[in-house]
Parts: C-alpha cells; sequence; structure tokens
C-alpha cells in the first residue's frame, strides 16, 4: 500500500498547532489558579475571554488521541506488520503511562512521593495506545463499531455507579466517572481523564488511518475525505447540541446573546462528552485539510517542529512553568490569596507567546538531533 510521504508533515504541524494552544491553557494553569474553572465552566461566573480560551484548549486532547490512533494505522503500514505495531503501541503506551506517574506528575506538584498521583492526559493516551496493540488485529468493520459504540454510547453509563462495590467503582473511575482511589492510607490517585471514551477516540482514529490512506489516492481525493468526516462530525454536533436530548448537559437561553452561545458551548470534558468529541475531534479533522494544504509553507515550519517533539515539548514546559511560578512566588510573593497570578488573560496569552519564542530553538535543535539518531529507540518516544 502507499502512503504519502508528506502526511507526516501535516500530522506534525497539525499536533504542534495544538500543542502551543495546551501551553496556553497550562500557564492558565500556573498563572490564573484564582480564577479556576469547574467543568464544565459556570457561565455567570466566567469571563467571556477565560471561557473561549478554555474552549479552545478543548481541540488539545481529542487531536492528540485522534493523531495517535491515526499514526498507529500509518505505523502499521509502513511495517507492514500488526505485530510490529501492537509492540511499538505497548512500548510506548506503556513510556507514557511512566512518564505520567513520575515525571510528568512530579512537574506538577513539585512533591516526591507525591500526596496524590493525577493521572491526566499522558495516562490516558498510553493507556489507550495499550489497549489499541489489543484492538488492531480486529476486523475494520468491528473495530468502528467499537469505535463509534463507545463515542455514542458512553454518555449513557454516566448516572451508573458502584459505590457500594470499592473495587470496581476503582475500576470505574478509572474507565469512566472523575474519582478517587486510596490504596491504604499514603496513596491516592485522582482520575483526571477517564479512559473509556479516548478508547473510542484512538480506535475511531485507527479507523479514519486505514479508510483514508490505506491505498495509493491522491491528496485530493485524501482531503476530500478528510473534510467529509469533519464536516459531518461538525453538523452531527450541531444537530445533537440544538435538539438538547442527549450528549452532555442541556444549555439554555441566557440573559444576553453572548451568554447564550457559552450556553450552547459549554460542553464537558471530563470524561468527553459525546458533543465534546463530536465539535473537536471534527474541527481537528478540518484544520488537518487545511494544514495539509500549506504544509510546505515557510511559516508552517515552526508548528511542525513542535509537533515533531511532542513529549519532549510537553515535559519541558511543565518544569519551565513550575520553574516560573516558584521564582515569581520568590520575587513577588503570593498576590492572589494563596497564589501568584496576573490579573488578566491576555497576559496568559502573553507569557504563552513568550515561552513559544524561546522554547523553539531548543525544539529546533532535539529535533534536528532526533533526526540524526534514530538508532536511538527511545527517541522515537519523544
Amino acid at each position: 500500500m502507499s502512503i504519502p510521504s508528506q502526511r507526516l508533515q501535516a500530522i506534525d504541524a497539525l499536533r504542534g498547532l495544538v500543542i502551543l494552544i495546551m501551553m496556553v491553557d497550562h500557564v492558565r494553569e500556573t498563572f490564573y489558579l484564582h480564577h479556576q474553572v469547574p467543568d464544565p465552566m459556570l457561565i455567570s461566573g466566567t469571563d467571556e475571554s477565560l471561557f473561549f480560551s478554555r474552549i479552545l484548549a478543548h481541540l488539545c486532547a481529542p487531536v492528540f488521541v485522534v493523531l495517535t490512533g491515526l499514526s498507529a494505522y500509518l505505523y502499521q503500514a509502513k511495517n507492514n506488520s500488526i505485530a510490529m505495531t501492537r509492540m511499538f503501541l505497548l512500548k510506548r503506551g506503556l513510556f507514557l503511562i511512566f512518564l505520567e506517574l513520575i515525571v510528568i506528575n512530579f512537574a506538577w506538584t513539585g512533591q516526591f512521593p507525591p500526596d496524590v498521583i493525577y493521572l491526566q492526559v499522558i495516562w490516558a493516551i498510553g493507556l489507550s495506545m495499550v489497549v489499541l496493540a489489543g484492538l488492531i488485529g480486529f476486523s475494520q468493520p468491528l473495530l468502528w463499531v467499537i469505535s463509534l459504540s463507545i463515542i455514542f454510547g458512553h454518555n449513557l453509563l454516566d448516572q451508573v455507579s458502584f459505590q457500594h462495590l470499592p473495587i470496581v467503582q476503582n475500576i470505574w473511575f478509572i474507565l469512566h466517572e472523575r474519582g478517587w482511589i486510596e490504596l491504604g492510607e499514603h496513596i491516592r490517585f485522582r482520575t483526571s481523564y477517564p479512559l473509556l471514551p479516548w478508547i473510542g477516540v484512538i480506535t475511531l482514529g485507527y479507523c479514519i488511518g486505514y479508510t483514508v490512506f490505506n491505498s495509493a489516492q491522491d491528496i485530493a481525493k485524501r482531503n476530500k475525505i478528510l473534510m467529509g468526516f469533519g464536516l459531518s462530525s461538525i453538523c452531527l454536533f450541531f444537530i445533537l447540541r440544538t435538539m438538547n436530548v442527549y450528549g452532555d448537559q442541556a444549555w439554555s437561553m441566557m440573559p444576553t446573546s453572548l451568554e447564550t452561545i457559552m450556553s450552547f458551548m459549554n460542553l464537558t470534558k471530563y470524561p468527553p462528552s459525546l458533543l465534546f468529541i463530536l465539535w473537536n475531534v471534527g474541527l481537528g479533522l478540518i484544520l488537518l485539510v487545511f494544514i495539509q494544504k500549506v504544509e510546505n509553507k515557510n511559516w508552517i515550519k515552526p508548528l511542525i517542529i513542535f509537533g515533531s517533539v511532542p513529549m519532549f515539548f510537553y515535559i519541558v514546559h511543565l518544569y519551565v512553568l513550575k520553574a516560573l511560578y516558584l521564582l515569581a512566588i520568590e520575587v513577588f510573593g503570593k498576590t492572589h490569596g494563596e497564589y501568584f497570578g496576573v490579573d488578566h488573560v491576555s497576559s496568559l496569552w502573553l507569557i504563552s507567546i513568550m515561552l513559544s519564542i524561546l522554547l523553539y530553538p531548543l525544539m529546533l535543535k532535539f529535533s534536528d538531533f532526533k533526526h540524526r539518531n534514530k538508532h536511538i529507540r527511545i527517541l522515537k518516544y519523544l
């Protein structure tokens, strides 16, 4: 089967774009803790600029996960081996879980051993890869059924609880409900990213890869199919959201038009609702089509560089943010109650832009090092 070489640049560029958007959200979680937002957000108590910055950041995890599934198929097609792909997914998935538990948790908490171990997005991606490793031998029709059944059906499980069965409840916290898992007196886990919906999304990415890249189709044909998937997802989102019956919490008419729009777009991320997935995966696929059209432009190169070293950037930027926060506390003290923080959302964007510029040379050097040292296996995971 023929896999066009250009596809990697577009995928890296899209991954780079959402990485930079993700950094804005992580800057918010570092320097705007005095204005924390619940999930979903409270319309009446959330500034519009903060609301839409947070909504934009919702794009990141779904795009990461769907591209992970898509890239898994491309790896399989390149090597023409399900066994090699299964082993790659298993090793990389376990490596990501290790990073989440040890390296990334320390970046967030600054504690070792930590009081709480947060099971967040890298954990969810890693464990989803492990699950996908066990699924890729199934037929494509069955994989489509598994993926779509999870994505469209998991909200039916929202009211399920196993509170009287502690062991089962802990498993349920990992699969579908945010919660606290306590092992003894000193070990506590917070399941920030329940796994089940992400299994549906990563499998969807793999199925899209098979459908779009499994033959020598020209770029125009591939883009037409991808655009069809993306637009269909967006249209279905608007239909279901307008019906206001299933797929997320209900929206309502608010005192102003802007607040009504905010209510309409106020989607649930933890775990990702059906409507959250439809909107963000659909938008991600549309962006992938547009990026493929401009992937050879010079101005897109920085996005490709950032996207070619996603885990390296993820770890570095978290430690840089932690260091900057500790420095700010040392220099300025606590400016908002228990926290140091900035006063405006615009400051979050300014900090993010400055950090992107400052970190780019390091990412460029590491990307070049990674490209020149492909024999170092661990670099494939960064």
